[in-house]
């Protein structure tokens, strides 16, 4: 059984995170990371090109559910679900 929340993100509508980078300046916890995707050799990977990073949140057992990078999201790409009690 998971018992730390799940953070759904929809890669559809955040396709920038590291342009953006809000929720990743707004969580006290730091559950938010950023990975690139498209990397090529001697050549810096642009940050406004639409994939070329990708959101992740490897430290969701950290989350506290304060729901502050669900308001800060310009493009309402994050949900939080919080497991029932047993």
């Amino acid at each position: 059984m998971d018992i730390y929340p799940q953070i759904a993100i929809d890669r559809s509508k955040c396709t920038t995170p590291f342009d953006c980078k809000k929720c990743l300046q707004i969580c006290p916890q730091a559950v938010f990371a950023v990975h690139a995707v498209k990397v090529e050799r001697f050549v810096e990977t642009d940050k406004k090109v639409p994939g070329n990073y990708v959101l992740a949140a490897p430290h969701r057992d950290k989350c506290t559910v304060c729901n502050d990078c669900i308001r800060v999201c310009p493009v309402d790409a994050l949900q939080i679900t919080v497991p029932s009690p047993v």
